[in-house]
């Protein structure tokens, strides 16, 4: 099918134009108006009414059952202290059928006026006998209740237990484990399928599923890959289990990566520091992975041209990371290392000695723009942890300026799949030194994220190239260079269609 879109403005590699055409899943023209005028031969021709036309976004890192439960399930991200929490439970679970597991997400504790988490006591007074499973904004940790704990009483003697019902750890794992017992494949399918079409009407036309065992079954990879092909969205699929070289071409992984955990989050107070967090006297966070397993991991990808990567967040974890990487490279040769394009996740507190070894040895930095846009600046929750130490966290400007590859993504359902919401975070960085050119923004959330995924070429809108793209009404009007003006509170743009490979996939249709 031919489709000829005229009327707008278009972001091509090369600058803006006002009109292209699409043969398949191809670009196949572009031009202006008075030629699009006289171009012959579309099926389709759309009229982009002063629209602009950009490449389709890429989320380079997001968990999309998780996302999909939270569309159509238990939200408590807004909730506004505890007592708001208890209540959306007990709402929720009255309109539930009685042996139904419950699974939210999203309370974030440190935007309440008191920081006192409820707790499983206090969810068996408004869910009694309910199976509820509460997991905080960073998915770090959860409050659990004594139903759900009672079908894993293991967990009483395995770390990250307290008798509260809050989890994390190996006993959070645990009780993570079950559910892929107690919330099955059809629910699961479900989820996918919603989040596929949230995606998508977000001008995304691809994303990186970073499972790993703490967050889903294995399964659970091929329900994501139904959905997204259903849903017509290319998926990069990723499985974060250390050395699990037997299990990559039967889940039919692109590697080892995304959240094989070398620590935890800052919110939940687990990713691993160097210095005690500010606000819990000698503690340190866990450091999951040392140097030492990391090399290993490393050079067994390499080896078998696999990416390897790691979710990596404090300061101590990512010293882990930066020495384990060099080891590799002492065992393998940075040739081999850089080729195999291996990435970390999130990535938050590299030191510049760090920063240095990734840029040697071609490592992606998978980050996300909206940490900093929700939780940095002097007054967040970053500053509230660490203190002084929120300044140096995510350097997005920084790894780029030092040629550090650098993909944008959600952590959806962590953070909302809202991609001009994280480049305007990325713009606005609460630290100025490490804000971002909208451009380069816009870049590492379209061809960021193609590279990170290790297929070049792809986020652009030229001929030949591959007609993936999303018309947006950029209800601010757009810069100098064709994108959208991106001011802090103004509204965002709005999404009218996306395509990819030449199949409109919002509003969605059978074929275009």
């Amino acid at each position: 099918m031919k489709v000829l879109l005229h009327g707008g403005t278009v972001l091509t590699s090369d600058g803006t134009v006002s009109a292209l055409a699409t043969d398949g899943g191809t670009v196949a023209w572009l031009g202006d108006d008075d030629r699009a005028a006289a171009y012959d031969g579309a099926d389709e021709v759309v009229d982009l009414q002063g629209a602009l036309v950009a490449p389709a976004f890429v989320d380079s890192h997001l968990h999309l059952v998780q996302t999909g439960r939270l569309l159509d399930g238990l939200d408590l991200s807004g909730c506004s202290d505890k007592d708001d929490l208890l209540g959306r439970v007990a709402a929720h679970v009255a309109a539930r059928p009685g042996d139904a597991v419950v699974i939210g997400a999203g309370w974030d504790e440190t935007r309440w006026p008191e920081r006192t988490l409820p707790t499983a006591d206090e969810l068996e007074r408004v869910a009694p006998g309910r199976r509820l499973y509460l997991s905080r904004v960073d998915g770090h940790s959860a409050i659990v209740s004594h139903a759900l704990l009672a079908e894993t009483p293991q967990v009483i003697t395995q770390e990250g237990w307290a008798a509260t019902g809050r989890l994390e750890r190996r006993a959070k794992h645990t009780v993570s484990d079950k559910l892929a017992d107690l919330d099955g494949p059809e629910q699961r399918l479900d989820a996918a399928r919603r989040a596929v079409a949230s995606l998508a009407a977000h001008g995304v036309g691809a994303f990186h599923e970073n499972a790993a065992p703490h967050i889903g079954p294995e399964y659970e990879l091929d329900l994501v890959r139904r959905a997204a092909a259903e849903g017509g969205l290319h998926v990069t699929a990723y499985w974060g289990e250390l050395g699990a070289f037997d299990k990559v071409e039967r889940l039919g992984v692109s590697g080892l990566a995304g959240d094989l955990v070398a620590d935890g989050a800052v919110g939940s107070r687990t990713a691993a520091m160097t210095d005690a967090y500010a606000d819990l006297d000698g503690h340190c966070g866990h450091g999951y992975l040392d140097a030492i397993q990391i090399a290993d991991h490393v050079v067994g990808c390499t080896e078998r041209g696999l990416q390897g990567g790691f979710h990596c967040i404090g300061d101590a974890a990512l010293a882990a990371v930066e020495e384990g990487f060099a080891r590799a490279a002492e065992r393998v040769g940075a040739d081999a290392v850089r080729a195999a394009r291996h990435r970390l996740e999130h990535c938050e507190m590299p030191s510049p000695e760090a920063i240095e070894v990734f840029a040697r040895l071609g490592v992606v930095a998978s980050v996300q723009p909206m940490f900093d846009g929700l939780w940095g600046g002097p007054e967040g929750m970053y500053a509230e942890r660490l203190g002084h130490r929120w300044e140096a966290m995510n350097p997005f400007a920084t790894l780029a300026g030092a040629g550090v590859a650098v993909a944008f993504g959600s952590d959806s359902p962590v953070t909302s799949p809202e991609p001009w919401g994280a480049v305007r975070a990325a713009v606005h960085h609460q630290n100025p030194a490490f804000r971002m050119s909208p451009r380069d923004a816009f870049a590492a959330h379209t061809a960021g994220g193609w590279h990170a995924a290790g297929l070049d070429g792809r986020g652009r809108i030229a001929v030949g190239a591959a007609a993936t793209y999303a018309v947006w009404s950029p209800t601010a009007g757009l810069d100098a260079h064709g994108l959208p003006v991106l001011e802090p509170g103004a509204d965002l743009p709005l999404c009218l269609r996306t395509v990819v490979d030449g199949r409109t996939v919002f509003p969605h249709q059978e074929h275009t």
